[in-house]
């Protein structure tokens, strides 16, 4: 009884918080003791009240200071005491559009696919009932960013479009459909957990709250128990991570998702000492000087064919002076093969285990990889 008059005071001062006029707070998400239950995102928190939560989105590397409120209202319940800052979203919605497959992730995680009737994209699609929606016409494609069918988006009629508010494209042709434009940055977390966490996010969207904590507590229980096993490991060994595109190569700082899942499973990214969260363009002479003597190299690509260290050697002679080519330590995904991007958001232990596999094999002998495996 404490605890429930103490939460109720802690609602009250946050409601009339609400009604202030600072809209650059972060509110909580509160369980039945007061405390947060969201523990990894830096990208959103919420806070319960009676018939609907107030949620606020920003984003969560710090690059920009936008942030954005949505109040998801129960369906019925009245809303006049929502602060007049937040966009109010009825819920559980009904329909939905993904413009990406990170979003696209906790819906098949939460067995809820069926209330997508838009994508944008097929190029990495694998998922068989996704498929099956789309041939059958219960999903349709909407076009890519800067280039939406608003006709088709319109006939659609889904109760809200999950934007990535940050990422190149536009959103012009679907901003004024007077269709609420729902801000996802589950892409911008730096922590594998953090972006994983987003599905209870998703799981508020679609009055699947339980089921969606449900999940993540099993992700961050498997995550936590396999990064436990790399921490006796004194030895950790240099992970190079890209390839050269157009002449540059693209890496990501080191206090990037990246950067912590490679420490996470006991090696240490050859960026580690950069600070920067976000992803840039660097020459090849900055990454050979930085990366050459790394124990292994990580590439994700789509290759038509079977990938291998004779097409490295053809796409540019410089890659056989990595100690990595030579010790034939390349760690790979081909993106036509595997559903990475679809799966891998909600799925941090998997990734991990199969990267803690590679370094350290004598910790997890009867692995199977799933998404990462030394190239052949």
């Amino acid at each position: 009884m404490k605890n429930k008059i103490i939460l109720f005071i802690i609602q009250l001062l946050i409601l009339s918080a609400c009604k202030s006029d600072d809209s650059s707070r972060v509110l909580p998400i509160l369980s039945d003791s007061g405390e947060s239950n969201i523990k990894y995102a830096q990208g959103f928190s919420v806070s319960h009240f009676e018939d609907y939560q107030l949620v606020d989105i920003q984003d969560p590397s710090g690059e920009s200071d936008l942030q954005y409120h949505y109040a998801l209202l129960q369906r019925g319940k009245s809303k006049a005491s929502i602060p007049s800052e937040y966009e109010i979203i009825e819920v559980p919605i009904k329909s939905a559009i993904c413009l990406t497959t990170l979003q696209l992730s906790s819906f098949i995680k939460l067995k809820a696919l069926d209330k997508i009737v838009g994508i944008s994209s097929t190029r990495f699609l694998f998922n068989p009932q996704m498929k099956e929606q789309l041939a059958a016409g219960h999903t349709q494609r909407i076009g890519s960013e800067g280039e939406f069918d608003a006709e088709l988006v319109m006939a659609l009629q889904p109760d809200i479009i999950l934007v990535s508010p940050f990422k190149r494209g536009g959103y012009d042709a679907i901003r004024n459909l007077d269709i609420p434009l729902v801000n996802f940055l589950g892409y911008k977390e730096t922590s594998p957990l953090g972006q994983a966490e987003w599905i209870k996010f998703v799981g508020l969207l679609l009055g699947m709250e339980e089921k969606a904590e449900k999940e993540f507590q099993e992700i961050e229980q498997k995550y936590n128990e396999l990064k436990a096993l790399t921490e006796s490991k004194k030895e950790k060994p240099t992970v190079l991570s890209g390839e050269l595109h157009s002449g540059n190569w693209y890496v990501v700082g080191g206090k990037s998702y990246l950067a912590h899942l490679f420490e996470d499973a006991g090696g240490n990214y050859f960026m580690q000492n950069d600070n920067e969260s976000g992803g840039f363009y660097v020459d090849f002479e900055s990454v050979y000087s930085q990366g050459a003597n790394a124990d292994f190299w990580r590439i994700v690509n789509s290759h038509n064919g079977t990938f291998s260290y004779e097409v490295l050697d053809k796409t540019d002679a410089r890659y056989a002076d990595f100690k990595a080519f030579q010790d034939k330590k390349v760690i790979y995904c081909n993106l036509r093969e595997k559903p990475f991007y679809e799966n891998t958001p909600v799925e941090p232990e998997v990734v991990l285990a199969d990267l803690i596999k590679i370094f350290h094999p004598d910790l997890l002998p009867n692995h199977v990889p799933v998404y990462y495996e030394l190239l052949k």
